[in-house]
């Protein structure tokens, strides 16, 4: 295993590495968070033990600026701010997990063992491209062919379920289940009401329709052959 140490207090940086060193990891130590934060971006490293008061730049501003740069290694904050709110504070800049001085070296090697079992952060999907048609999650928003199209709340989840499952039939069934929330049949034509309405704003008056009833079967959103 390969670890980032960022500590400057050199006695407890040296009781750490010499303990993971007997442990067959090999660690880099850091003395300061500008330097700490230089080597997290200049290679990968299975885990970091980062101390929160740091010269040049605190625990937090490294841990911080590591996520917004897309840093994904599990980060353990080693650290005398022992209080809720200090934990609090470090666990929703980014941290992973914390640990108090003074601390047991048998205690600090579980918890970094057990941060390097976890398994790998999975990217979240914001968007969602079929051809020409592009959602965006986070913004709400609707773009096709360059050309923004608006859409009522349950017009944009009816579009997310279909362009999540592109190139699949969806049934009336699924619609009902997954954009009403209905595990029911409540009778009524809403899910022909909306493919409707949905394909007079995502495909009139484009080159191609993307939003196909499959007879017998349901509806397809995919992409032109």
């Amino acid at each position: 295993m390969k670890v980032l140490l960022i500590e400057d207090d050199d006695e407890t940086a040296a009781y750490v590495v010499k303990g993971l060193g007997e442990h067959g990891h090999i660690v880099d130590h850091a003395a300061n968070g500008r330097d700490g934060l230089f080597h997290a971006a200049g290679e990968p490293y299975d885990v970091m033990i980062v101390d929160r008061m740091l010269p040049g730049l605190d625990g937090l501003g490294i841990v911080k600026t590591a996520r917004g740069a897309g840093i994904k290694t599990p980060v353990l904050f080693l650290t005398t701010m022992g209080g809720i709110d200090d934990r609090v504070e470090g666990l929703n800049a980014g941290g992973d997990d914390y640990l108090v001085k003074p601390f047991a070296f048998a205690e600090l090697l579980a918890r970094i063992n057990a941060l390097t079992r976890r398994p790998p952060m999975t990217t979240v999907e914001t968007t969602l491209l079929v051809a020409d048609l592009e959602i965006d999650l986070l913004k709400r928003t609707v773009i096709r062919a360059g050309r923004r199209i608006e859409l009522q709340p349950q017009e944009f989840k009816l579009l997310e379920y279909l362009m999540r499952h592109a190139g699949r039939v969806v049934t009336r069934t699924m619609l009902l289940e997954n954009v009403w929330d209905f595990h029911f049949d409540p009778q009524t034509n809403v899910v022909e009401t909306h493919i409707s309405r949905l394909r007079g704003k995502v495909d009139r008056g484009f080159n191609a329709e993307l939003i196909h009833t499959v007879r017998g079967s349901g509806y397809c959103l995919r992409a032109p052959d």
